[in-house]
């Protein structure tokens, strides 16, 4: 199994930047650690196993040069006094047959060099009892029996060293942990900021900090914001003008109509007019947008219960359900009039209808399932543009303005979720609403 790089990295700035500075830390470290032991530690190994075979030799020529029992004696007390070897005489002894080889490194690299400076045979034995070795040598006295503590070939500071080594990258690990939180919080901050802004939450202050870059970039998001806002509450200003001017002629117009004679032409104008309200009222709330609402913790389930009541009491056959805790921060006119739109477009097209509002980990969802003749594939994303309809005549009582699915996906878009179309398990189109928690 290949393992690809971008399931290893990992996907936050803090512990990308983090592995950036750890990972030549730890190679450096690894590298230094190596060529330490390598060449400065067996280098030490290897003068201090000479200067120990040197002492060894020392006492293989006093005992072979002494005249006599005392004298040896002698030898093997200057030995054990002088060079910390502790040693005796066993005459008449032999080595074994089969000489084995030391276990350890330091038993080896002595080995070696006795067997290349005192040019005899010799039996190493690192075995028998931790931190000592037994030297076994044949001389023209007897075998020397000899022992020589482990801690003489080796150098402390090598361990001392690599405490040091790994104790320094601690520290300097913490150090970069604490630099990188300061340098990623004022990021993650913006982050959040924007994704607020996203969800229609204006208040979230933010104060441009951090690096050079990270401030610009701050900075630049609180102009692009209130630039929006402005642009919104201009827009929303003018809306309100152009309420109050399109539906004042048709009060004139309603009232005229009805001070004339009931027939047959002044009901089709009537109806006429009615449908122009409805579209005016259609356009004003696209347009708008509900920019005026402000986010509260709204409970969705009793939003989707109510938009089902008012498709019910249209003569729709719509079963209803709700799972879990759905208690949300959101505009609640916006959002539910999306739910509306879609429990109605769903009701209008199918006989058999079913909500259900559930909550995910991260997520809270709305399905709305018809038996109705669906959507065609290619058309599922053209009926999000507004003023789009798939019933190609402009009558509003079989297919609307075209900005249902629009002011829906707008609103819901505004809270940062979506709604996407896919076919149902009933046959007909299933709309699904996901909102982020």
């Amino acid at each position: 199994m290949r393992l690809r790089p971008k399931r290893i990295i990992p996907r936050s700035l803090f512990a990308r930047s983090l592995l950036i500075i750890v990972t030549p830390l730890v190679l450096l470290q690894c590298v230094v650690a190596f060529l330490f032991f390598k060449v400065h530690v067996e280098k030490i190994t290897e003068r201090l196993a000479e200067a120990v075979t040197g002492e060894i030799l020392a006492v293989i020529r006093l005992v072979e040069a002494a005249p006599d029992e005392d004298a040896i004696a002698r030898a093997l007390t200057l030995g054990r006094s002088a060079l910390d070897i502790d040693a005796r005489l066993v005459p008449g002894g032999a080595l074994p047959q089969d000489l084995p080889w030391p276990a350890t490194s330091v038993g080896r690299k002595l080995a070696g060099e006795i067997v290349e400076r005192v040019k005899r045979p010799a039996l190493v034995d690192d075995r028998r009892d931790r931190g000592v070795i037994h030297i076994l040598i044949p001389t023209d006295r007897g075998v020397l029996d000899m022992t020589v503590r482990s801690e003489r070939m080796f150098s402390r500071t090598a361990y001392v060293t690599l405490m040091w080594m790994a104790a320094a990258s601690f520290v300097l690990i913490l150090v970069a942990v604490h630099f990188l939180r300061k340098q990623v919080r004022p990021i993650r901050r913006l982050a959040e900021a924007a994704e607020n802004f996203g969800k229609g939450r204006t208040d979230v202050e933010l104060e441009p900090r951090g690096a050079r870059e990270v401030k610009r970039a701050a900075v630049a998001f609180l102009a692009m914001r209130e630039r929006i806002q402005r642009q919104v509450a201009q827009r929303t200003q003018m809306l309100a003008g152009v309420s109050h001017d399109l539906r004042t002629p048709l009060t004139r117009i309603k009232l005229q109509l009805a001070m004339l004679p009931r027939g047959a032409e002044t009901e089709a104008l009537k109806a006429d007019v009615r449908d122009m309200e409805r579209m005016v009222e259609a356009y004003l709330a696209f347009a708008r947008g509900e920019e005026g609402e402000a986010p509260e913790p709204t409970d969705l389930a009793r939003m989707v219960e109510q938009a089902c009541e008012r498709a019910r009491a249209g003569g729709a056959a719509i079963a209803c359900r709700c799972e879990g805790d759905l208690v949300v921060e959101v505009r609640p006119g916006a959002l539910g009039r999306s739910v509306a739109n879609l429990v109605e477009n769903a009701a209008r097209y199918g006989r058999r209808v079913e909500v259900l509002a559930a909550r995910e980990p991260h997520l809270i969802t709305v399905t709305v399932d018809d038996d109705g003749p669906g959507i065609p594939e290619a058309e599922r994303e053209a009926v999000f543009r507004a003023f789009h309809r798939l019933e190609d005549s402009r009558n509003p009582e079989t297919g609307g303005v075209g900005l249902g699915l629009t002011i829906a996906r707008d609103a819901v878009r505004r809270h940062g979720g979506d709604v996407v179309l896919s076919d149902s398990p009933l046959g007909g189109l299933r709309a699904r609403i996901t909102l982020p928690v």
